[in-house]
């Protein structure tokens, strides 16, 4: 039996997708720091110019705090119904080379192109092909890494931003990882970063000298997981089609609190749960209010409005809205609260014909 051919992946990445629409649609914007985001207390950044980059601002900063860092910054209110007409557009491209395409969010996607539709010779020429398409069809730019798997592609689709691309070859994989900051593995945040740091890791190639068995004991199955990574070994697929059902963020408190306290909270964690759905073109049409209360007792609350939440305040204004539909008394405390969005459907296909049951309790 002849072995399976070496995978070639592709992954694509628009380059400051939001922000160049933006400045794309808007001349007087281009060359110029452009926030986009709400103004005001609350809001956080949904995507920052390159200009604007260079002062700091990043993308889930509050927004205030990024217009501190650049007073001159041109705020720019998100318009996601055009963001996603754009993403289609680059998927259409997509499409073109292959049919085997996993969407990761508006702007960023994985294709595997190890047999390409359009009879092109190389992944590199795919990943050429699919930049100038963007560059000469859309107007905007993107940049690209070329690997033997996803972990690998994805990396190196940040070797040249912006508008870039970078190859990373089998036989060059390992020398390529070798003096990689460990940090650069997915799962490797800050705490996990300082467990590394206390066994003296601190790049792919001092992970790489940690045995199997000893990563397993200290980490369980994602010792597994680093240690394969560290030597370049990703098997997981491009897997296509794979539909968004729900998208959520919760917070556990560090004291019970009562029902009338949880504002904030819900305020915050409604940002975080729209930040997540506006990276699917898919739309929700339902919104989730979960708690638990100091007994560890679940409460979910729902609504399915005539019309899918169009903002991040008509999604806060609902999920507020639930906090009512909880029967209390003076004395319940509540331990968690989760802010979601369900009901993930087509554009198309979003909009109810009649208004069905508002309310639903689990």
């Amino acid at each position: 039996m002849s072995a399976a051919p070496q995978r070639k992946i592709v992954h694509v990445d628009m380059d400051a997708f939001y922000a160049s629409v933006e400045q794309r649609d808007d001349p007087s914007l281009r060359g110029k720091p452009v926030v986009v985001a709400w103004k005001g207390q609350r809001s956080v950044v949904c995507a920052a110019s390159y200009e604007a980059r260079t002062y700091g601002i990043r993308s889930a900063m509050p927004a205030i705090r990024a217009e501190r860092l650049c007073p001159q910054a041109l705020f720019v209110p998100p318009d996601f119904v055009r963001y996603r007409a754009v993403s289609r557009a680059t998927r259409e491209i997509f499409a073109r080379h292959t049919a085997l395409i996993e969407p990761l969010s508006l702007d960023e996607a994985y294709l595997d192109v190890t047999e390409n539709l359009s009879g092109l010779s190389s992944a590199t020429a795919v990943a050429e092909a699919i930049r100038d398409a963007i560059r000469d069809e859309l107007n905007l730019t993107a940049s690209a890494g070329i690997a033997p798997n996803k972990f690998l592609a994805k990396i190196a689709s940040d070797w040249r931003k912006p508008d870039g691309q970078y190859v990373i070859r089998p036989r060059e994989v390992e020398a390529f990882l070798a003096p990689l900051p460990v940090a650069k593995i997915p799962g490797v945040g800050k705490v996990m970063n300082g467990k590394l740091a206390a066994l003296g890791v601190s790049t792919v190639g001092d992970l790489r000298g940690l045995e199997l068995a000893a990563l397993e004991a200290r980490f369980g199955r994602y010792g597994r997981r680093l240690y394969e990574l560290a030597r370049g070994i990703d098997e997981h697929p491009v897997i296509a089609d794979r539909p968004v059902m729900s998208v959520s963020a919760e917070d556990t408190f560090a004291e019970d609190v009562p029902l009338s306290a949880l504002e904030p909270m819900i305020r915050r964690l409604a940002e975080k749960t729209w930040a997540a759905a506006m990276k699917t073109p898919r739309i929700a049409r339902t919104v989730v209010l979960k708690l638990k209360t100091r007994e560890f007792r679940i409460l979910t609350r729902s609504l399915t409005p005539p019309q899918p939440p169009a903002s991040c305040t008509e999604l806060t204004d609902i999920a507020l809205a639930l906090c009512g539909r909880v029967e209390t008394d003076a004395e319940a405390r509540y331990r968690l609260v989760g802010v979601g969005l369900s009901n993930f459907g087509e554009p198309e296909a979003a909009r109810p014909t009649s208004q069905p049951d508002l309310f639903a309790s689990v």
